[in-house]
């Protein structure tokens, strides 16, 4: 790489000062792949086309989450070279059908050997330096200095090309191996000829059931053939191949790859049309070619003077290259997925696992939509009209073809990951900007049917208005995801003339009011219909989705005008924002790898936090967002392998820095609607499919210089803060004048954006603002319910509750309850004359008319009053069940640890003394304890019941055990009771946590976590 980077910027000297040179540059050269490579980026080096179905790249790593695309830039050693990788993903697949060439016929990977190994245990691994290694657009170079082997590859869509220079007179051995990394299903081998193979390796990993076939062919033939089966059960196919072959024909020896989802002959097939007799140098220079032709989509050139805090030291033309190596390294990894799945004659296999027919479209898999509609995707909007397309079009098959969008296919599986149902938006975002080169029809009823299902929290979310803690875990992220998900339906529907759905779904697009707490100002779990506590929003737990309560407390970019209402106004909105920036960077809670690059709390390695830089344009303070994006643009990007801040995820942190650089970024996708950051570059030419051209331009830019002091667009002076979709798709020209202090510049109310939800407000659902769902004597409640929204008579709205199936009467102060009870509540108001519903011309609804939230049901538990508890160790506040009370609050814990039901210790026993009060006959005791070893939760090993009549002479009941260490894929509860059958008024429960992770656990090297509740007296 460090050869690369020399020469790149030997380039941009010899080229000169020029400011407008993109027609003479050679974009590729400005593609440093290995960016990512490092840190947590989760990128690979290899070779690959533009949304190609094959990624051909080295394997440096087996397995663990910073081996997810099987590199990474600290390893030292190859395994090999296979022909499929994901790029930036957070879990890891692929990695299918892996070759290395060797000088020893050898089936051991090398991955348990030691530097002092003998060569068998060693195994067909090659120690390697990145000083001999070079990778660009479509080619990949390493040497192997173990072997003294010189590796190339490069590729078309579906196929690829090995080429391998052995040293003179060494033994000349490849290795094909098939069980390399996911679990092996079913493979063959089978040897067609001396100079070609074939077979399939079906596997199982995040694709649960990923079907693959090859087609190989040699440039020479091999002379001898070994096999590794890893059983001598008859019938058993070889799962590895050792090919030697003849020495003293050549040094050289080219292999040609070809992979299919649907059969063998379909990889023949894929090889003959895309390389065929092609020589190794024309397929190269054909892939170079098609990049250089992707990347024209976007042309920049920038200034020499641009000397951020994070390049000081480096001279101007160093500082300019790293600039466009970031950027076009950026462009690059947002064109690497959505992959290609489908061979040359249409065939593909579905969702369904059987084989169809793509006539009139191309199909994709790989969608990583949770991150990708935020930026990805509208990217492509602009810059890739026919291939979004093709994206929609896919979607839309694996829709007929296994029932439902998907939330994140790969290779015909859905892996249930992730959440929201963010197909949704991607359709929604490109029908609203005119691209409907798909059955619109279709799609709405399919984006539909995906909001309406009644699981993942859907069930309850249609029902209250929000999803409890109880009922679904990551229930804040989740509802805030599905309102935005369901604002974008509304507006498809409101494009299409779907009134009735335009009405539901715009109500159920607000329903993000009912996570938000008016008292903290965040977005808060509300659990049993409180709000989960104790509070502290630096917490990573269970509510959110790799995030805590500040990254999500900003999430509606569907109606950031009823955030800022909500949060007490402008004002208010702002010195919110600014304490994000400034909170302190660390986090409590459970430690999350994902949030990364954090600004206080902000955290850019991670896609929640993406569109708040662009939030102070909302608050008529658009130089903070410049300073902002300014600041993350040059410190949290750099040129090297870990140059990007998080998990790439399949081009979302590269399509913000794109979107970013150019000057403006999509916080709401389907609003068609950018917002505006400051550019980066001073010349930027977006060419668009059609031949139209629109063109940015920032005149005296420089590091200081990153404010805007005023804006023309085609000539005319822009005065606000955002930019139409329509106004860069039909071509022209923005210009920006840049100064070094913050200007007024869009700063006036009719120059700001907006997002609002104008029409069918919601009543918020009220909480239990103070009174104990479990308590021992009484408790009192009093009610509340968030800041009235715009559209309603606010001070109109009254709350209603009933108790045990009474009459509702309206809430006015505080009550007291000393039983167990059933509450009930709900909230009223008038409509206000802007709240109107179908239909959308009639806006004379009567203000007598009235609207009410959903009837929200609580249960109260009352504990013995003579009852107590006494905790020795400390459970973790993330999962406290309920508080210290947790374990004797009569609510018992399911099988889901993730709805706050479970108390958690990490890495702690349990020590716990019930006091019954007074003596008492206790005829048995019982614990219970929760076991889900795929989230590193374990039984305890062993269970002590110690009894006692005072207090302090306690005797130990017989010592229970469990069999904690066997391996577990189940989710299961197991009650554990003793036998007492006396008078006593102590009960100690001591449980040992199961301690160190078991070795081939995924977390192996950690601390297991001991969940426990309810101890039961009877």
């Amino acid at each position: 790489m460090r050869n690369r980077l020399i020469l790149l910027l030997l380039l941009a000297f010899f080229l000169g000062f020029s400011q407008d040179n993109t027609s003479t540059e050679n974009l590729t050269s400005f593609v440093n792949p290995f960016i990512g490579t490092g840190g947590h980026g989760h990128t690979y080096p290899g070779a690959t086309m533009p949304f190609g179905m094959m990624q051909l790249s080295p394997d440096t790593r087996l397995d663990g989450w910073d081996g997810c695309s099987g590199y990474h830039y600290s390893d030292e050693y190859i395994y090999g070279f296979s022909n499929t990788h994901l790029s930036g993903t957070g879990v890891s697949d692929y990695g299918d059908v892996l070759l290395m060439p060797t000088n020893t016929v050898n089936f051991n990977n090398g991955a348990n050997a030691s530097a002092s190994s003998a060569q068998v245990q060693k195994g067909y691994r090659s120690h390697f330096s990145h000083e001999n290694e070079t990778a660009y657009p479509g080619y990949y170079k390493v040497f192997l200095n173990d072997t003294n082997i010189e590796v190339e590859l490069t590729v078309s869509e579906r196929s690829g090309i090995h080429r391998y220079t052995f040293p003179k007179d060494s033994k000349q051995i490849v290795i094909l191996d098939l069980e390399h990394r996911d679990k092996v299903l079913s493979s063959e081998i089978k040897t067609l000829s001396k100079t070609e193979i074939s077979g399939h390796r079906h596997s199982n990993a995040w694709a649960k059931d990923q079907r693959l076939f090859y087609n190989i062919e040699f440039s020479r033939p091999y002379k001898i053939v070994a096999y590794y089966s890893p059983t001598e059960a008859p019938g058993y196919n070889p799962t590895k191949a050792a090919f030697e072959f003849d020495a003293s024909e050549g040094n050289d020896l080219e292999i040609k790859v070809a992979i299919s989802a649907v059969d063998e002959a379909g990889a023949k097939k894929n090889l003959e049309a895309e390389i065929g007799d092609k020589s190794f140098q024309q397929v190269k220079e054909e892939a170079e070619t098609a990049w250089e032709k992707q990347l024209r989509n976007i042309d920049v050139s920038t200034t020499l003077n641009n000397q951020s805090s994070a390049n000081r030291g480096l001279s101007g033309a160093e500082v300019r290259n790293n600039q466009k190596i970031i950027f076009y390294t950026a462009l690059y990894h947002t064109m690497l997925a959505p992959n290609l799945y489908h061979d040359v004659d249409g065939r593909y296999r579905g969702m369904d696992l059987e084989i169809h027919q793509a006539n009139d479209f191309k199909n994709y898999t790989v969608f990583s939509l949770w991150d990708t509609y935020r930026a990805a995707h509208p990217l492509y909007t602009i810059i890739e009209k026919e291939r979004t397309n093709d994206f929609i079009n896919s979607l839309l098959a694996k829709y007929d073809e296994g029932g439902i969008l998907p939330i994140w296919p790969l290779a015909a599986n859905y892996t249930g990951c992730m959440i929201g149902y963010h197909a949704v938006p991607v359709i929604a975002d490109a029908y609203l900007k005119g691209i409907r080169g798909f059955d619109a029809e279709k799609a709405f009823a399919a984006m539909k049917h995906s909001a309406v299902q009644d699981k993942l929290g859907l069930k309850s979310y249609k029902e209250f208005g929000f999803i409890p803690v109880e009922e679904e875990s990551e229930s804040v992220s989740k509802t805030l995801e599905y309102a935005y998900d369901d604002w974008t339906i509304a507006q498809m529907a409101k494009a299409m003339g779907k009134i009735k759905d335009y009405k539901v779904f715009s109500e159920r697009a607000q329903y993000y009011k009912n996570v938000f707490d008016p008292e903290t100002k965040f977005m808060r779990g509300r659990f049993r219909n409180t709000w989960f506590a104790p509070f502290d929003p630096y917490e990573v737990n269970f509510n959110y989705t790799e995030a805590n309560s500040w990254q999500y407390s900003f999430y509606v970019p569907q109606d950031i005008s009823g955030l800022i209402n909500l949060m007490g106004g402008k004002a208010a909105f702002e010195n919110q924002l600014d304490k994000l920036f400034t909170a302190k960077q660390e986090t409590s809670g459970r430690q999350q790898a994902d949030i990364t690059g954090l600004i206080g709390q902000y955290a850019h390695g991670n896609e929640p936090s993406h569109h708040m830089a662009y939030l102070y344009n909302f608050v008529n303070k658009p130089a903070k967002t410049q300073e902002k994006v300014h600041q993350i643009l040059n410190e949290l990007y750099q040129n090297a392998p870990d140059g990007i801040s998080g998990n790439e995820d399949c081009g979302q942190m590269s399509a913000w820095y794109v979107f970013s650089a150019l000057g403006f970024y999509p916080v709401t996708p389907a609003s068609n609607q950018y917002i505006i950051g400051t550019p980066l570059f001073e010349n930027v030419s977006i060419n668009l499919e059609d031949g139209k051209t629109f063109k940015i331009e920032a005149e005296n830019i420089s590091d200081k210089n990153k404010y805007i002091a005023s804006a023309t667009l085609n000539g005319q002076p822009l005065k606000r803060s955002f930019i139409q979709h329509s106004e860069i798709i039909n071509g022209g020209k923005l210009v920006f004048k840049m100064t070094n202090k913050a200007s007024k510049w869009a700063t006036k109310n009719t120059e700001i954006p907006t997002t609002e939800i104008t029409e069918n407000i919601i009543i918020p659902a009220p909480f239990i603002a103070k009174g104990n769902v479990a308590f021992k004597n009484k408790t009192e409640i009093s009610l509340a319910v968030a800041e009235r929204s715009q559209g309603t008579n606010s001070d109109k709205m009254e709350i209603y509750y009933s108790l045990n199936n009474s009459d509702f009467k309206k809430y006015s102060q505080p009550f007291t309850i000393s039983e167990a009870a059933e509450l009930r509540t709900y909230a009223s108001a008038p409509l206000s004359d802007r709240n109107t519903s179908a239909p959308l011309s009639d806006r004379n609804m009567k203000n007598s008319e009235k609207q009410k939230s959903s009837v929200l049901k609580t249960h109260f538990y009352k504990i013995d009053p003579n009852l107590s508890i006494t905790l020795e160790t400390e459970y973790a506040n993330q999962y406290n069940g309920g508080g210290k009370n947790a374990l004797i609050d009569g609510i018992h814990g399911t099988n889901d640890f993730r709805t706050g039901t479970w108390q958690g210790y990490h890495d702690l026993d349990l020590k716990a003394t019930v006091n019954l009060g007074s003596q008492k006959e206790v005829k048995t005791v019982s614990v219970s304890f929760l076991q889900d070893q795929r989230s590193w939760i374990f039984y305890p090993t062993e269970v002590i019941c110690s009894i006692a009549e005072n207090g302090t002479d306690f005797t130990d009941l017989p010592i229970q055990k469990i069999e904690a260490e066997k391996p577990s894929e189940e989710t299961e509860i197991k009650t554990i009771a003793f036998q007492v059958d006396k008078n006593i008024q102590f009960i100690k429960i001591t449980a040992k946590n199961f301690g160190d992770l078991p070795e081939g656990h995924l977390g192996f090297g950690g601390k297991a976590w001991l969940f426990v509740d309810e101890i039961e007296v009877k």
